[in-house]
């Protein structure tokens, strides 16, 4: 039987803590790295268990979460999964860290010749939402370093994409902290609604709900499965708005290179997979939160010379995939789902369609394409693989 593990994450640290402490009982392992001095190569990780409490500090040769959780925080989910006086295990992540790297790793990751997944299962996530903060750092340009949060010294996120994947992975929300007014309550209950629709909410120091069986509960992201998880509202709510936007032929890549400024300005959120006439075979994921943005490689089409086979992609990718494959390009098409704010869905999808290829161009057909100049070339080589998060 495999030990059960609850992920706690969250911008505020005085919340985590509190809900730390709060799911802290007797035969709980509470484990907890704190990543301050971490571009120093400095990790500090507190074990708690029954009467033990130590403060262990780590010496890391390349300080980064990634090492962190290779060379401890695995290694030392196994150790406590084996250990007869654990029944669960709660870790507390670092306020800049993001759960769903952290359960792939578990997934995906050896430790010795197994995973911890053959030892631990992701029971819940919990992300901590501070109301008095949280809109205002989900909709702004701060960066980790700005704030002294950084993950890595290479870390140029910004707190929006870090508040963001928080709360889109998190099976409960734990609310905590004040609203300046009741148009802050109101509008990031609005933005919650939409980017977390699926996600059980509960006020700190109340018991945590039970986690229903459908739950996330740690699965990552599948980059051609649904956009939509849940369901969101689509009515528009204090001015928060949800654009899906579609289309079946290929962006221009140096038109979506211009147009795509309109994901940073007065838009909460995107996600989706876009496909750029120059490259045909591979998909390339998009994210805006606030002020960042993230471009990557989701991988191949399944209409790609080598794309994977129908068989060893989920039943969601097929079902999609089935439903509106095309003849002559497959699979390949546009969908992004935008979180609006200050922008209306008009504006975004007016700019997004313009960078679409014309019927003209559209006709010149795909060896014409591959001459277009593409600025997305280098951010695909250099994403591809990784994870956008």
């Amino acid at each position: 039987m495999r030990t059960p593990v609850t992920l706690i994450a969250g911008l505020d640290p005085a919340a985590n803590a509190r809900l730390a402490d709060q799911l802290h009982r007797p035969g709980t392992a509470l484990v907890h790295h704190n990543l301050r001095e971490i571009t120093s190569g400095v990790v500090r990780r507190r074990l708690r268990l029954g009467h033990r409490d130590e403060t262990v500090t780590l010496e890391l040769a390349h300080g980064c979460v990634s090492c962190t959780l290779r060379e401890d925080l695995l290694p030392l989910l196994r150790r406590l999964a084996g250990m007869p006086e654990v029944d669960r295990i709660v870790v507390r992540l670092d306020e800049s860290m993001e759960p769903e790297p952290v359960c792939w790793a578990i997934e995906n990751v050896l430790v010795g010749d197994r995973t911890v997944s053959e030892f631990v299962e992701i029971e819940a996530v919990c992300a901590t939402v501070d109301r008095a903060s949280w809109l205002d750092d989900a909709t702004g340009d701060d960066t980790l370093a700005e704030r002294g949060r950084q993950a890595s010294p290479e870390d140029e996120r910004t707190v929006a994409q870090v508040a963001l994947s928080q709360v889109e992975f998190a099976d409960v929300l734990v609310l905590s902290g004040t609203p300046a007014d009741t148009w802050q309550a109101m509008r990031t209950a609005a933005v919650l609604d939409r980017v977390a629709p699926a996600a059980l909410r509960v006020e700190l120091g109340e018991p945590l709900p039970a986690v229903p069986p459908d739950a996330r509960r740690g699965e990552v992201t599948d980059m051609h499965g649904p956009l939509l998880r849940g369901e969101p509202p689509l009515h528009p709510d204090c001015g928060i708005a949800v654009l899906l936007f579609t289309a079946r032929r290929p962006f221009h890549p140096a038109r979506l290179h211009e147009a795509i400024d309109v994901l940073l300005d007065g838009v909460v959120r995107t996600r989706g997979r876009a496909w750029v006439a120059s490259q045909p075979e591979r998909a390339l994921w998009i994210e805006s939160a606030g002020g960042g943005l993230g471009v990557g490689d989701a991988g191949p089409w399944l209409a790609a010379t080598e794309g994977p086979a129908w068989e060893d992609v989920s039943p969601e990718r097929r079902a999609l995939a089935s439903l509106r494959w095309d003849p002559e390009f497959g699979d390949r098409a546009q969908e992004l789902v935008v979180v609006t704010d200050r922008a209306t869905p008009e504006e975004v999808s007016g700019a997004l369609r313009g960078a679409l290829l014309t019927d003209e161009e559209l006709a010149a057909g795909p060896d014409a394409w591959h001459a277009y100049p593409d600025p997305f070339g280098s951010w695909a080589e250099v994403n591809a693989g990784e994870e956008v998060s």
